[in-house]
Formats: structure tokens, C-alpha cells, sequence
């Protein structure tokens, strides 16, 4: 997450630019303020980098350069601030403090200097290849049209999931029944019918099928099918819509048509169809701003035309259909047999799963949990496996995610979730690759993602808001784009508990990893020697003494522990804490057998969020104050919280 990475910096070294005004030489400051404006430049190149960054290499190493020296910059002031922040002691015992952290300061000073003009030097070349890469890029986009970025990008990888979903899917007919007779229906007005879903639900499959069913055909003068994606391009889209419209009726495209620019290309269609009934498909709309664009060239006659489109965005459905009270049809995913009938047509074809392999099979299956393209995709990888040899198939059934990081079957289905992932803008990014925390299976309470999301920095202020209101609309957009679940609602329909579909979950871990996001370890001591040298948020899953043998907690800005099996956690812990991560901000300590918070606990000076729900723990000392800020969740029910905040 280079963008929000240099993003957060940004506000970091602009509030610390303030705040340090007077601590700070002439030279220091020269060299923060540079590495501020250097980082404030490359910003508005990030976002595209990011997008293109899965098929260059050298992107991705310029990127993991940002973000590394983003994480450095902040480090050394948070040092800063540390070091220098003992000068508020009044009285002879302040003085004494004052003079001899005076004299540690000089060595401080020192030190701080010379990492940070480590830093600008770093800064410096990066921003050098920046430039490189930015004439390279800038060629590669100029040297594409528009129609080709739509071929390679987007409607390629559609395609490729359109060929996978068509495998014998189950689950379609009742669905397609539905939505024939909404096209079918008489009503003399223009009605639109929205398909909505995340995906790889076999959105484009369903509405395909009904687009190409006989009846459907005979009822409509003119068809077209048009893909939308996140290459939106107007101009492009009109003209495949006027070809597709003019090859139906066996006559050439004017020649005028293309010299056209928008607005004379829509009134070009909407006299085409004044008078003609149409069903026109809109496959894979990502904005409503694709949709109002494309709506005003679609006359709103009394000729009983249809529009169906499909799209993974809540809003743009009922956006879509809002103005007549139309058509929407959610998604859902296959229900348990349905699945298990797709997954052995798929797998072992037209024979029934073997006894030997059932068990492994279904615990294979859970992990798709209804997606019908990852049914597909998972079924044809296995179909390849030898059926005699149960452990290929145990092997398969634990690194799941280690396939969807390969090129192969499960390369497709990646792409596809991936497309969601992309579409976002960086600071929804960052609240989504947090929950890469949790275990899998796992139930997430908003109550506590929240005031996470709001102690990394991931919360972008507006007016009139409360941080915690604007976390709670990022949290509700996730859901309207389908890549978080509402498993639960609470009676005044406020989500109670939510969830991420084990496919994604595995896809926006891997992202997490790549750009040392979220590291988890799991029970297995061989997690922590994998880690990177220096994470920055850190889940434990499974928390046994071996975990304090990592060594590299210094960094850690976040440390979530989920499972607890060591029975001297208290000591285990202060040895963690005792000699690492001075830095840390959230600490997630739910469920841990403790019956008072460590001492080294209110070291963190930088602490702002303490999880102590369902421990030991029944009092906060006062001394907790002290600190900047703490949100401290400590009730000793599970389904009540408080917040305790001090400051």
C-alpha cells in the first residue's frame, strides 16, 4: 500500500513539522521538508503504479522501495519524538532529568540526523527511478488505444472467468426463470433489471443465458452486448453499440459515425432506437457514472425495451433502478448440495467422489463456500490430482493459498476477485488488507475493527463527521461492493458481525504479505522465520512460547494474538514487549489468561488502542493516562463492550 503509506507520512511530517518546530536544526529540517516534498510528488504516480504493478517487475520493485522508505521515515520520527519528550518534568528531580537527557540528546541528534539523511539519499533515488519509470510508463499507456487496454486488461480476464463459469454450472434455472419473466413481462415502458453480486457468482453467466434464450430473441427488434469494465472508454462503448445494432440489420455503419464525438454518438443511438424495441446488456458496470453516461443515449420509449446490467457495487443497482421502481436480483451463493453437485461434475466428471476422498473433498469445498467460479476452477485442479493418492489431495486442501499466488487454473480466479480489489481507492485498500488478521472462519465485530482502523491512521478526516462515523461508511462501502459479508445484523439493521469469503481472504493475504501489510504466524514456530525483517502489523494465530523467539518486533506497530495455549502468557508477553516494540499502537490481547495489564504495557507511549476483552483483567490503573490516547476494550462479557479513552 504504497499510496496510503506515503499518504499517512505526508500528514505525519506535516503535523511534525509543527510540533518540532523548535527542536529541530536548520539542517534537519531542510531534510524532512525535502523528503516531504519528494514523497508529495511521487504521490499522484502511485495509484497508477499500483494498478499496473502485478505485470511489471519493475514496478513492483519501486513500489516496495516507497513503502520501505515510508515506514523508515516514520520510524526515526517517532524516535524522535520519544527521545525528545522528557523535557516535562518540573521540581530538582526534572532538572537533573532535563540536563542529562540534554546530553543523551546530543547523541540522539546525531544519530536521527544521520538516518534521516540516509533517508533523503534514499528518497533521492528513488525519486530518480521515479522519473525513469514514469517516461517508461507514460509510453506504454500513450502507446496503447483504447480498445486494446479494454482487450488486454478487464474484458480479457472476464472472459477467461465467462469460459470457467460455463463449465456445468448448477443453481441456474430457477434464477434464470425469474429474470426472463421480468424481460418478458408486458409493460409498455422502459425497464431496467440490475443483477448484482460479488464476484465470480456467475452474474455474466446468468444474464448471458437469459440474453440468448429463443423467447428472449423473437421479443426484441434490437440486441447488443455490451462490456463495461473498469476501462471505461465512452466513445469506444457507443461505437461497439452502434456496430453490433447495424450488423443486425445487414447495412454498414455510416461513415460519419467515426468523426462523432459523445454527445452526437448518443443522439446517434437514441434516433437509431426510438422506434425499435431493444434489450441491451451492460455487463460489469463500476461506476454510476459509466451508467448515467450510457443511459442518456437509450431512448425511454413505450416499445417494452429492457436493460439488464450486472455489477458487484449495491449502489449502482439500485441506483440504476431507482427512477421506475425496476428489477433487482442479488446473487447468492450455491447452496451446500448444489455445490457439491457442481463440484464432482467438475472433479471426477460424471462418476460420484470416491469414499477415500469425500472427507478431504468437502473440507476442500467449505473453503469455496458457494462461489460457483471457485467450485470450477478449484474442481478443475483437482481433476488433474491422482485419485489413489490421498495425501496430493490433503496437500492441496492446506496450501489453497499458495495455488491462487501460482499461475495455473486458480491464476483466473484471482483475477477476477482482484479486479475488486483494484477498483478501490487506497484508504478502502488499506481497511480491507487489515482484515487479513483474522483466522479463517473467523466473525468480525466492527465494534473493534473500527477503533483499529482509526489507531492505524487508515481513517481520513471530514468535515462534520467523526473519525468513527467516517470508518463506519468505509465499512458499509466494502459491503456495497461485495467484498465483505454481513453475516449478522443487529435488530435496528446496524451490522452486528461480518465476515470475507475464505477465496478473498486468502487473495488479500497474500497482497498483505507481499507489501508487508499484515504478516500472520500461525502455531508453527517456521512462521516466525519467515517473517520479513521488519514487520509492521503482526497476527499470531495460535500463541505458544516459541513466538518469543522473534526476534524483529522492534517495528511492529500492531500485534493481534488470536488463541492462546501458553499457560504462563503474562511473563511470555512482558518478554515480548520488554525488549521490542516501543512503537506499537494496537494490541489485541482477547481471551489471554491475564489477570493484570504488563507493566511494559505502559512503556508503549504511542499505544492507542488495548484489547483486553474477556481476560482476567477487572481494573485499569490510572497511570494508563499518562499515555497519548488508549481506546481500551475491556468488558468481561462477549457481546458488551465499552470504550475506556483517556488522554
Amino acid at each position: 500500500m504504497a499510496e496510503n503509506s506515503v499518504a499517512f507520512l505526508l500528514k505525519e511530517l506535516s503535523t511534525f513539522l509543527l510540533q518540532q518546530n523548535t527542536n529541530l536544526g536548520s539542517g534537519l529540517e531542510k531534510d524532512v521538508q525535502f523528503i516531504k516534498d519528494e514523497l508529495g510528488s511521487m504521490r499522484t504516480f502511485l495509484r497508477d503504479a499500483e494498478a499496473k504493478e502485478d505485470d511489471v517487475y519493475e514496478l513492483q520493485e519501486w513500489l516496495r522501495q516507497v513503502r520501505e522508505v515510508a515506514s523508515d521515515t516514520e520510524d526515526v520520527l517517532d524516535e524522535f519524538e520519544m527521545k525528545f519528550g522528557c523535557h516535562h518534568v518540573d521540581g530538582l528531580l526534572g532538572r537533573i532529568k532535563k540536563i542529562l537527557c540534554s546530553v543523551k540528546n546530543v547523541r540522539a541528534r546525531y544519530e536521527i540526523s544521520s538516518r534521516l539523511k540516509n533517508i533523503r539519499s534514499r528518497v533521492e533515488d528513488i525519486s530518480a527511478r521515479h522519473q525513469r519509470y514514469q517516461s517508461t510508463y507514460s509510453t506504454f499507456r500513450r502507446g496503447s488505444s483504447s480498445s486494446d487496454a479494454t482487450e488486454d486488461g478487464t474484458s480479457y480476464v472476464r472472459g477467461n472467468a465467462l469460459l470457467v463459469e460455463e463449465a456445468k454450472l448448477v443453481g441456474i434455472n430457477e434464477p434464470k426463470r425469474e429474470l426472463i419473466s421480468r424481460v418478458l413481462a408486458d409493460d409498455s415502458h422502459l425497464k431496467v433489471i440490475s443483477v448484482v453480486g460479488m464476484g465470480g457468482l456467475g452474474k455474466t453467466t446468468l444474464v448471458k443465458r437469459v440474453y440468448e434464450d429463443p423467447t428472449v430473441k423473437r421479443k426484441f427488434h434490437c440486441h447488443a452486448w455490451l462490456t463495461i469494465s473498469q476501462t471505461f472508454h465512452m466513445k469506444v462503448i457507443l461505437k461497439d453499440l452502434i456496430q453490433q445494432l447495424h450488423n443486425e440489420i445487414r447495412e454498414p455503419v455510416p461513415q460519419q459515425v467515426e468523426c462523432m464525438e459523445g454527445n452526437q454518438l448518443r443522439a446517434f443511438v437514441k434516433d437509431f432506437l426510438q422506434e425499435r424495441r431493444y434489450i441491451i446488456v451492460l455487463d460489469d458496470i463500476w461506476s454510476m457514472n459509466s451508467w448515467e453516461a450510457i443511459k442518456y443515449a437509450l431512448p425511454n420509449g413505450s416499445y417494452s425495451s429492457r436493460i439488464m446490467l450486472t455489477t458487484r457495487i449495491a449502489d449502482i443497482a439500485i441506483g440504476s433502478c431507482i427512477e421506475s421502481r425496476d428489477y433487482i436480483h442479488e446473487m447468492k451463493p450455491l447452496p451446500v448440495e448444489e455445490s457439491w453437485n457442481l463440484f464432482c461434475s467438475k472433479t471426477f466428471g460424471d462418476n460420484c467422489c470416491p469414499q477415500n476422498l469425500e472427507d478431504v473433498s468437502r473440507r476442500i469445498l467449505s473453503k469455496c463456500k458457494g462461489l460457483p467460479l471457485a467450485i470450477v476452477a478449484i474442481g478443475g485442479l483437482l481433476a488433474l490430482k491422482n485419485k489413489g493418492k490421498l495425501d496430493e489431495w490433503e496437500m492441496t486442501h492446506r496450501s489453497l493459498g499458495g495455488e491462487l499466488e501460482g499461475i495455473g487454473k486458480l491464476e483466473k480466479v484471482k483475477n477476477i476477485l482482484l479486479l475488486s480489489y483494484n477498483d478501490l481507492p487506497f484508504f478502502l485498500k488499506s481497511c480491507l488488507l487489515y482484515i487479513s488478521i483474522y483466522p479463517e472462519d473467523q466473525k468480525i465485530d466492527p465494534e473493534l475493527v473500527i477503533p483499529r482502523w482509526i489507531a492505524e491512521g487508515f481513517i481520513h478526516g471530514k468535515k462534520g463527521m467523526t473519525t468513527t462515523e467516517v470508518a463506519l461508511g468505509y465499512l458499509n462501502e466494502l459491503v456495497n461492493r461485495s467484498l465483505i459479508q454481513v453475516a449478522e445484523f443487529y435488530r435496528d439493521g446496524s451490522i452486528r458481525y461480518c465476515r470475507v469469503h475464505d477465496i478473498l481472504r486468502e487473495i488479500i493475504l497474500t497482497k498483505s504479505r507481499e507489501q508487508n501489510f499484515v504478516n500472520v504466524a500461525s502455531s508453527c514456530s517456521r512462521d516466525c522465520a519467515r517473517l520479513p525483517d521488519k514487520p509492521r502489523r503482526l497476527a499470531i494465530h495460535g500463541y505458544n512460547e516459541n513466538h518469543q523467539e522473534c526476534k524483529r518486533f522492534r517495528h511492529l506497530r500492531s500485534l493481534v494474538i488470536f488463541g492462546y495455549t501458553d499457560p504462563l502468557f503474562n511473563s511470555s508477553l512482558s518478554k515480548i514487549l520488554s525488549g521490542g516494540p516501543k512503537m506499537l499502537e494496537v494490541l489485541h490481547l482477547e481471551g489471554a489468561k491475564l489477570t493484570n495489564i504488563p507493566k511494559e504495557v505502559f512503556q508503549l507511549f504511542r499505544l492507542k488502542f488495548l484489547n483486553l476483552r474477556d481476560t482476567g483483567v477487572q481494573i485499569i490503573p490510572p497511570c494508563i493516562g499518562k499515555m497519548i490516547l488508549v481506546t481500551c476494550v475491556c468488558a468481561s462479557h462477549a457481546d458488551h463492550i465499552f470504550a475506556y479513552e483517556c488522554g
